[in-house]
């Protein structure tokens, strides 16, 4: 059995990311501060890839507006990266960093390496903004993930964060009742 990645703190590493028309250099410290998510894809060029990322990318405003900046993740290079963003509609829509990891250092950082194939597993992870890490997500390779669940997912860890001995249940949305643990919900619920 290994051990959960969840409240751990994220591994150092640098990487070079396409954005906005540029090469620019990112490392953990970049993601410290605020919230953030790494959101890893196998490969550039592919087919449920560009859906994922056109996805966050129409999502991508409102999570900058909750405070959360987005990283893809792939073990592709910047310069692969910046070729598919100049010949993709999809892709061209992205506003996000696009981190190149072709030595495969985040990936195996975040426990999504595919090591045969040196591709990441689609893996997404909400960290806080003390670099810990509060959701962690992976699917198999043909399972898409969806940008609308993650906003979810964000807003609950943040709400958390910032109503001690509150905890959001299923399907919870933002202005939803939330519940308090305590001895008196035991079997209640």
């Amino acid at each position: 059995m290994t051990k959960s990645i969840i409240n751990s703190t994220i591994k150092p590493f640098k990487a070079t990311a396409f954005h906005n028309g540029e090469f620019v250099p990112v490392t953990e410290q970049d993601l410290l501060g605020k919230w953030s998510v790494v959101f890893f894809y196998p490969a550039d060029f592919t087919f449920v890839c560009p859906t994922e990322l056109g996805d966050m990318a129409d999502y991508y405003e409102k999570l900058q507006g909750m405070g959360v900046e987005v990283y893809s993740v792939s073990t592709d290079t910047h310069f692969t990266h910046k070729a598919w963003h100049d010949t993709s509609d999809t892709i061209k829509k992205i506003n996000f960093p696009m981190l190149a990891d072709p030595t495969g250092t985040i990936s195996r950082n975040f426990g999504v390496m595919i090591e045969e194939d040196g591709l990441a597993l689609r893996g997404t992870f909400v960290i806080n903004p003390e670099g810990q890490i509060k959701v962690s997500e992976v699917h198999d390779l043909g399972i898409g993930r969806s940008a609308q669940e993650l906003v979810r997912k964000i807003q609950a860890a943040q709400y958390v964060a910032t109503h001690d001995g509150e905890v959001c249940p299923a399907k919870w949305q933002p202005g939803d009742d939330t519940l308090a643990p305590s001895l008196d919900l035991v079997g209640k619920i």
